[in-house]
């Protein structure tokens, strides 16, 4: 097996599993969905118990890229599986010369793509409104703020949505690995909403590891932080946008971005191997 032959049906299977994806109806609802709730943020802003305009919106728009996107990563790389599965095409796929790896990569970046396209879409949406209610505060209140740039850094909304991206990613991982050992969608649905919570709610292991002394039950949950992903890290919209005076460090976004792929390509394969061992 050639690297080039590899790489080519990896990506044929996620050019298959992409357009399939985009063809689906529940994805065009939801991303019209998420489309409609963020274009609306100005409207709920009457109920921002006190937070200024600008931030209501952004934490609105993220708020809903993270809530939609995490419900279409796992419901959507579900389908994606078991539809190849349920319909034995999947069989006739790994009949011919494609190894279950390369089922399973090709799987992952085909949802990786339609994740890729939302984020896109939303992050461009939530975009357009902030630099529209930020034109509007600036004409209203300009002269009686004295600023030496921009309100928002731009640029840095397109880089949370990478980030977000990237928790996709590790989201749709953790998914397939789930749905490897799984026989149904709906068991596979509630294990990865389950670990998702888990992974959101881990820096609360983390604080109670710090104050632990030494222990079964300190090693018990080093453990814990280890299996399961810290969503909290990819969680920095306000440092990003807002801190105007501060950039996120280079380095900072690169150790996130490891941080993720380490994990998405360890949950890949803990995926195939528990995916040799099953009968299609």
């Amino acid at each position: 097996m050639s690297p080039l032959d590899f790489c080519t049906r990896i990506r044929l299977i996620a050019g298959t599993t992409f357009l399939e994806a985009v063809r689906q109806k529940f994805f065009n609802s939801l991303l019209l969905i998420s489309i409609a709730l963020v274009g609306s943020s100005t409207f709920f802003q009457q109920f921002d118990f006190g937070a200024g305009e600008l931030k209501f919106i952004t934490d609105f728009g993220f708020g809903a890229l993270f809530f939609f996107g995490s419900i279409l990563s796992i419901t959507a790389t579900t389908q994606l599986f078991f539809n190849e599965i349920e319909n034995r095409t999947a069989l006739t796929m790994l009949a011919k010369p494609v190894y279950k790896l390369e089922f399973l990569a090709g799987k992952f970046l085909g949802a990786q793509l339609l994740m890729f396209c939302f984020t896109l879409v939303i992050t461009l949406v939530l975009s357009g409104i902030l630099y529209w209610r930020e034109s509007a505060l600036l004409d209203r209140l300009g002269d009686e703020l004295s600023l030496d740039g921009p309100l928002i850094r731009y640029g840095d909304v397109f880089l949370f949505g990478f980030l977000q991206w990237l928790k996709f990613g590790i989201l749709a991982a953790i998914t397939l690995f789930v749905a490897s050992f799984s026989n149904t969608n709906l068991y596979t649905i509630v294990v990865s909403f389950f670990v998702l919570v888990i992974c959101q709610l881990q820096y609360i292991a983390r604080d109670a590891y710090s104050g632990m002394e030494a222990g079964w039950e300190r090693l018990l949950v080093f453990g814990l932080g280890l299996i399961f992903p810290n969503f909290q890290l990819f969680n920095i919209g306000d440092q990003l946008v807002f801190d105007v005076e501060k950039a996120l460090p280079a380095s900072t976004v690169l150790q996130i971005t490891c941080y993720g792929l380490i994990y998405a390509v360890v949950f890949i394969l803990l995926a195939q191997v528990n995916f040799r061992r099953r009968e299609i």
